[in-house]
């Protein structure tokens, strides 16, 4: 059934699980799903005009806006000393200061890149500016906490200086300091008898939301990733709830074997040719597998006409799994062969042109009534000569 983002928000929390999985292509709505859910629960206002509790309070959510809280310093005038700076906010002057996990943030890190690479957290401290008003110096408090730098440690009681780190580097530090964070709150929520004289400010909280944590990693760092969160997420004692959605098939995987409990459920994400959205229950019992799933969508693409060029796309990572799964050097080794005995170039010129995108240069608008005849010729072929079992609608 097709259903509107905020329906499907609806269906989320009405669902009242400990555990929800998503499954969803990049460009099918993830995160605005995060947002309409984090509205959802805590909305803007309580509908009499009055300001609502902050959001925080209910749910903590984890997406691409995460990383707005951070931003670079890159002191283009001396081009010696870049910062990546923190905005100030209620979530790091907890973790960091009220906690004091600087250390599990820099150990959490390290998991996921080179243990020489190595983030500093400043101290306070006071420099002089220039007031706008009265052109005098003033010293102004750096607080603590409120600025990175990065450096690689030569083993050697020496390091590199301050460095930019890249975006993939930044993205999985910036993670750790998320992980951190729910990681303690989980601690802290669970302490029966916990030791802060005061509440915490997350004595409240209902949900975290958890949108494609980190995309740049490798397989082996993605599944450290992955059995990390579902270790954390299955010692979680508290009434939190946690949501997590992924366009990662093996980050998918590795948390449905890992999460393999009577709490989580399932799902798959659609986008529809509507403009809304269907959230299809996936079974407990056996793991997403992706390539079959591309398959079906090709199928159903072929069945209703509505081929496009992206369905090349996914013929070619078909092809790509299918020839790893049988041991073949080259994708290409899986096509029809011509009497000659080897693949036809056309075939596999037109899969390359249309599924990469360095030969964007060569796309056209649409497809041509040839290019869908190959595809469909292609997919028909390869459930023949390699007993796929084929999709029913």
């Amino acid at each position: 059934m097709s259903k509107t983002l905020r329906e499907i928000a609806e269906d989320l929390q009405a669902a009242n699980k400990k555990v929800q999985l998503i499954y969803a292509f990049n460009g099918t709505g993830k995160t605005r799903l995060s947002r309409e859910f984090k509205e959802l629960i805590a909305p803007k206002n309580n509908g009499d005009g009055e300001e609502a509790s902050l959001p925080r309070e209910k749910i903590l959510y984890y997406n691409a806006f995460t990383e707005d809280l951070f931003y670079w310093d890159n002191d283009l005038e001396l081009d010696a000393d870049p910062k990546l700076k923190i905005q100030p906010n209620t979530f790091t002057n907890w973790v960091f200061i009220d906690q004091g996990q600087d250390q599990n943030i820099i150990t959490s890190f390290h998991r996921y890149v080179s243990n020489k690479l190595t983030p500093h957290f400043n101290a306070e401290y006071s420099i002089d500016k220039e007031d706008p008003l009265t052109k005098e110096k003033v010293k102004v408090k750096v607080p603590a906490f409120s600025e990175i730098t990065f450096s690689l440690e030569r083993g050697d009681n020496e390091h590199s200086g301050n460095l930019k780190i890249s975006k993939g580097e930044e993205s999985n530090f910036i993670w750790s300091i998320f992980y951190t964070l729910i990681e303690q709150i989980m601690e802290t929520l669970s302490d029966v008898e916990p030791d802060y004289p005061e509440p915490t400010p997350f004595d409240g909280l209902e949900y975290i939301f958890i949108d494609d944590p980190v995309s740049s990693l490798d397989e082996n760092h993605l599944i450290q990733l992955a059995v990390d969160l579902a270790r954390l997420i299955k010692s979680n004692k508290t009434e939190v709830k946690f949501i997590i959605t992924t366009h990662n098939p093996l980050f998918y995987n590795v948390l449905h074997n890992e999460l393999n409990i009577g709490g989580a459920k399932k799902y798959r994400l659609e986008a529809l040719e509507n403009g809304q959205h269907k959230l299809d229950e996936q079974p407990n019992d056996s793991p997403f597998s992706y390539h079959l799933f591309l398959k079906s969508e090709l199928e159903k693409a072929i069945e209703n006409g509505q081929v496009s060029k992206y369905h090349f796309n996914f013929l070619r990572n078909i092809l790509e799994k299918t020839s790893t799964f049988l041991g073949y050097k080259k994708w290409g080794e899986l096509l029809p062969k011509m009497e000659d005995g080897k693949p036809n170039p056309f075939e596999a010129r037109i899969i390359n042109i249309s599924s990469h995108s360095k030969h964007a240069g060569e796309e056209v608008a649409s497809l041509t009534e040839d290019d869908k005849r190959v595809l469909r010729y292609l997919v028909d072929q390869l459930n023949s000569m390699y007993r796929f079992q084929q999709h029913k609608s």
